[in-house]
C-alpha cells in the first residue's frame, strides 16, 4: 500500500496535530480514540513546547517579583571570598548552581545508559 503526501499516515507524530471532528461519516465507531461524535484531540510535541514555555515565563515572573523583593544587600563569605549582593540575586545564583549540578548528574546517567544500551 502507497501512501500519498496528503496522508496523516505518513505525517511524523508531531505533524499530525489535534484532530477535530468535522461532521462527516465516522466508520471508527469501534476505534479507542473515538467518543460521542468527535475525536479526541491529541497531545503533540508542539503542545508540549507550548506548555513548557508558558510554565517557564510564569517560573521567570514569580523570580523576578521575588528578586525585585529582596533587594537588601546582604554580606556573603565563600572560601575566603567576600562580597555583597542583594539577597534575591544571591539565592538565584545559588538556584543556578544546584541546577547546574543536577543537570550534570543527569546527563552523566544519561550517557551510562545510552552506552549500556547500546552494548546489547
Amino acid at each position: 500500500m502507497s501512501t500519498t503526501p496528503n496522508d496523516p499516515s505518513s505525517f511524523p507524530d508531531d505533524a499530525k496535530g489535534d484532530r477535530i471532528d468535522t461532521g462527516g461519516d465516522h466508520t471508527t465507531a469501534g476505534h479507542p480514540q473515538h467518543r460521542g461524535g468527535y475525536d479526541e484531540v491529541r497531545h503533540t510535541r508542539a503542545a508540549a513546547t507550548w506548555t513548557g514555555l508558558i510554565i517557564g515565563i510564569v517560573v521567570l515572573i514569580v523570580l523576578l517579583i521575588f528578586i525585585l523583593q529582596n533587594l537588601d544587600s546582604t554580606p556573603l563569605h565563600f572560601l575566603g571570598w567576600q562580597t555583597e549582593l542583594p539577597l534575591g540575586v544571591a539565592l538565584l545564583f545559588a538556584a543556578i548552581a544546584g541546577a547546574i549540578i543536577v543537570a550534570l548528574a543527569g546527563g552523566i546517567r544519561i550517557l551510562q545508559i545510552r552506552r549500556a544500551a547500546k552494548r546489547r
